[in-house]
């Protein structure tokens, strides 16, 4: 539209061609133009310039093969497409072309013939389009695609496979035929109901599943299962609902794992320990038993020996009858103050976890208060405070925040030692727990002007670097190594921390901590692991801490999945390698 008030060139068309030119020219998205018969260009369009990369000055009056590729040039693709085109009224094409930089880019191309009114050819109507994002998000779909069906079709411990909305097998994976003796010609289109037992079947329990699936998203159920030669496996079953973009359900997906060695394992466990239990007690029972045996044998004697010097004296023989009942009272006494003891046992082991708990609070409460009281005091919120009074109080809180530690790493030891740790297991990235550790270890570090570097890979084959861990309690591991390697590296030493993958165990990873400090001697490397252990300590030297930190760390990281081993050489330093699994 012109803006000056002078008339354009296309206000002088008539009205319904004037916005024909228009349109053409305000459309971005297409390159629309027109050749002659020959396939010279005629026009230009705006979206042709964009698209293209030519000025109108630069391509008028060009062959349109210029914007083909050599090897299509050579091959005559153009003259071709031109001859189609006059031949049926239009040609339609996908392939690549060339913009005037050089570059490539996917286009859609339509050539229409044009004829005037006697039905003469005069030219060729020309609209491109650019698909090669859309291209290349079809081919990177339908490459992601093919690897998943890959994966699904090749994994043999799992049964892989969709359902229709009515429960029709749909696929089947090879783990599928494997677990249940189907091939895919055999099953598909049958109702998965034929893999339960009649029972279930009768109940309406596959049928259940599937509209709990459908409701909820997801079902899940451990049970029996029937394979094609009529045996029972044991199985853990997932059916999760599929539906399409508006919310229709189009099927389901099911994973099927046989379970039946495990269920046995653990029943075989159960078994064994209910055995060990039973003979356990009749061991105990025996032992009553014998000790009554040997006291009742005592007895006959004594009682034989004062028939045969005094047979005649009833009053004599109702006296020995008297102290057999005696002795048999002591003996269910004995074995009541036995049960009674085992009791008490118990409850010893419950007031040692409420004593524990307890102590948890009733330490920590008034250490906190004198920290907070000693930190009032050094801010000279209660009045002044001499150098000397400040070097006090800075005592003061070393040693409440060391007594803490103490506290914390004794009630940690007390938990796992009662196996009341829980874990929460999740992808968790090493490197960001690595550099948190570090980051908290960095007061001590410096004040002994001890240099730490971290070696860590960037990328691991192909993905972030995540492992298996509990966060908080892989952060705790890595906080005490560092810490212990600060504590035994002499002034102006250095700490290396190293994460890479384990070389010899596949899906492991490593956390290698090394420091060039006092070392451990060969005949404590294992010792070092053992709660109240800490290796130089002494009468005239004892050291920091319970000795119970590596103990603890090596318990972490075995519950993880995951180990903690040592290397060292007196003298020369050491290298604690945590392992955990990777995160795949």
């Amino acid at each position: 539209m012109p803006t000056n008030g002078t008339p354009s060139a296309a206000s002088h068309l008539p009205v319904p061609d004037r916005f024909y030119q228009l349109l053409v020219e305000s459309i971005q998205d297409y390159a629309i133009f027109a050749l002659d018969r020959s396939g010279h260009i005629l026009t230009w369009s705006a979206g042709a310039a964009r698209l293209k990369g030519y000025a109108r000055t630069e391509i008028i009056g060009r062959h349109f093969s210029a914007f083909y590729p050599p090897e299509d040039v050579a091959a005559g693709k153009s003259a071709r497409e031109l001859e189609e085109a006059a031949r049926t009224g239009r040609m339609e094409d996908q392939g690549w072309r060339v913009r005037q930089d050089g570059t490539r880019f996917w286009a859609s191309v339509v050539i229409t013939a044009l004829y005037d009114e006697l039905g003469t050819l005069v030219g060729f109507a020309k609209v491109t389009r650019d698909l090669t994002q859309q291209r290349s998000e079809t081919e990177a779909l339908r490459e992601s695609e093919a690897r998943f069906r890959l994966l699904v079709e090749t994994v043999q411990d799992y049964a892989i496979f969709l359902l229709d909305p009515e429960g029709n097998v749909a696929t089947w994976n090879a783990g599928a035929e494997r677990i249940k003796g189907y091939r895919a010609e055999e099953i598909i289109g049958r109702h998965f109901s034929v893999f339960y037992p009649e029972e279930r079947i009768a109940e309406g329990f596959p049928q259940h599943e599937l509209e709990v699936a459908a409701h909820k998203g997801r079902f899940e159920d451990e049970g029996w299962r029937i394979r094609k030669d009529g045996s029972r496996f044991w199985a853990n079953v997932i059916i999760t609902a599929l539906r399409d973009e508006s919310g229709a359900l189009v099927g389901f997906a099911k994973v099927t794992r046989d379970l039946t060695e495990r269920r046995a394992a653990e029943e075989q466990a159960r078994n064994l320990a209910a055995e060990q239990a039973a003979r356990a007690e009749a061991e105990r029972r025996g032992e009553e038993l014998a000790l009554l045996s040997e006291q009742l044998e005592e007895q006959a004697i004594e009682l034989e020996q004062q028939r045969e010097e005094a047979q005649t004296l009833s009053e004599e023989l109702e006296q020995a009858n008297d102290q057999l009942q005696r002795a048999l009272a002591e003996a269910n006494d004995a074995r009541q103050s036995a049960e009674a003891e085992a009791a008490r046992a118990a409850e010893a082991s419950r007031a040692k976890s409420d004593f524990l708990a307890t102590m948890s609070h009733e330490l920590r409460t008034p250490l906190n208060a004198i920290a907070g009281y000693t930190q009032l005091l050094d801010m000279e919120l209660r009045g002044p405070v001499t150098p000397a009074q400040h070097e006090d109080l800075e005592r003061i809180l070393r040693s409440q925040a060391h007594l803490t530690t103490l506290i914390n790493e004794v009630l940690s030891y007390a938990r796992l030692e009662s196996g009341a740790i829980t874990y929460s297991v999740r992808p968790t990235l090493l490197t960001t727990a690595a550099t948190n550790a570090a980051a908290l270890v960095e007061p001590q570090r410096v004040a002994k002007n001890i240099t730490l570097e971290m070696r860590e890979p960037e990328v691991v084959e192909g993905s972030p670097f995540h492992v298996l861990a509990d966060q908080d309690k892989l952060q705790q591991i890595l906080i005490n190594l560092l810490s212990n390697a600060v504590k035994f590296t002499p002034q102006g030493g250095q700490i290396t921390l190293e994460l890479q993958t384990e070389p010899d165990r596949r899906g492991m990873a490593q956390i290698r901590v090394s420091d060039t400090g006092i070392g451990i001697p060969a005949d404590k490397l294992q010792a070092i692991f053992e709660p109240f252990v800490q290796v130089g300590r002494s009468l005239n030297s004892p050291g920091e801490g319970t000795g119970l930190g590596l103990a603890i760390s090596r318990d972490l990281a075995r519950g993880m999945g995951g180990d903690l081993t040592v290397e060292s050489a007196e003298g020369k330093g050491s290298v604690f390698t945590l392992t955990l699994p990777r995160a795949v």
